[in-house]
């Protein structure tokens, strides 16, 4: 088992072999969860970002949405004058 220990600032040293394992190098973002009483640590990565693809998914585009709406009232506005 690992050990660790946080500083008075609060920071935290990951030993080298975990660092080299998940490839966490210096600049590396991690992703902080708590789940109950523990501490999940783990790096920001394109895996990360993937496992969020598609979740916010709706029927169209919200560009396209907000682009035809304020079209809409361009025309209203443009009609009162």
């Amino acid at each position: 088992m690992l050990t660790a220990q946080v500083t008075s600032k609060g920071q935290l040293v990951i030993p080298a072999e975990v660092r080299r394992r998940h490839n966490i190098t210096k600049g590396t973002r991690l992703v902080l969860e708590e789940r109950g009483d523990e501490i999940v640590l783990r790096p920001l990565s394109p895996e990360y970002f993937d496992q969020f693809m598609g979740i916010l998914k709706g029927k169209g585009s919200l560009c396209q949405e907000l682009l035809a709406e304020r079209a809409h009232d361009r025309e209203r506005e443009d009609s009162k004058w």
